[in-house]
């Protein structure tokens, strides 16, 4: 083996435990960056809850009102080509 084929193969090998460590690496950082976020959503959610817990109760939102509908139930509605041609006089492209 000549010493070109031993740097190489040295490269070689070097490299492979160089990208190993940097992926373990990478790892605990990606590590240390997901309990960063998780402890700051545990803290921010227990002083939201401290101070949902300090304010006075909101008062119930008064029920809605049923929309009226438009149309009586016995009446109809116009006939599409009545309703067309109303839409025509009164200049829409339809």
């Amino acid at each position: 083996m000549t010493t070109e084929d031993r740097n190489r193969a040295d490269a070689r090998f070097n490299k492979a435990a160089r990208s190993a460590h940097e992926a373990k690496t990478g790892k605990t950082d990606r590590d240390a960056a997901l309990k960063a976020v998780t402890d700051n959503m545990a803290k921010l959610k227990a002083l939201r809850l401290a101070r949902e817990a300090a304010e006075p109760p909101r008062p119930a939102a008064a029920p809605k009102k049923a929309r009226a509908k438009s149309k009586k139930s016995g009446e109809k509605a116009p006939a599409l080509a009545d309703w067309l041609a109303g839409q025509q006089s009164g200049g829409r492209r339809t």
